[in-house]
């Protein structure tokens, strides 16, 4: 008898778990699923309907024999920052003479590279609130560099864009974010 019912119960039990482990498909289902089509979606710039469709992932493809890596955006690999460098001899040397006084310490910034497309000696610093001339020294090894300072929103802490040719005149590497000393006069 205890044999029957466990066959019994086993013949029940099968069909029963085999019911569960169909697939679902309702669209609440199909809504859960990676890829799978949206019933309504708004674009959230436009507000407008977006057409029915499934959901992509991934990348997008790209051109065959284009590649862009950090050394290609914004220039051609080929460039190099001394191309960049516009900057004459006369202007570095008129930019790396020694201060000629009358200067006020105006406070230190962090030190990032500006558009290095950007010609000439400038800083872009919240430090100022008009442009005016000025010069900017690294205190690791004294170098500094007559600069035009250029007003930059944000709190006077913030960090500061400098020229291609300050930050060389500086002896700064492009990729480091030093602190630098700003003088106003």
């Amino acid at each position: 008898m205890t044999k029957t019912l466990c066959r019994l119960l086993g013949a029940l039990f099968l069909p029963a778990l085999a019911a569960c482990t169909q697939p679902d498909n309702s669209p609440q289902a199909a809504a859960r699923l990676p890829g799978a089509p949206l019933d309504t979606m708004t674009d959230p710039a436009t507000g407008q309907p977006v057409i029915r469709g499934p959901v992509l992932t991934g990348t997008a493809p790209r051109t065959p024999g284009k590649s862009s890596t950090a050394s290609s955006i914004g220039e051609p690999a080929s460039q190099s920052a001394e191309a960049l460098n516009t900057a004459t001899r006369g202007e570095r040397a008129q930019a790396a003479s020694a201060p000629t006084g009358g200067e006020r310490r105006l406070g230190t910034t962090v030190a990032s590279l500006g558009d290095p497309s950007q010609p000439g000696f400038w800083v872009r610093t919240p430090l100022v609130k008009s442009e005016t001339a000025g010069r900017i020294v690294n205190p690791a090894n004294g170098k500094s560099a007559k600069v035009r300072l250029i007003p930059l929103g944000g709190p006077a802490g913030g960090g500061s864009q400098v020229s291609l040719p300050a930050l060389q005149l500086i002896g700064v590497s492009l990729t480091d974010l030093p602190t630098v000393e700003v003088f106003a006069g």
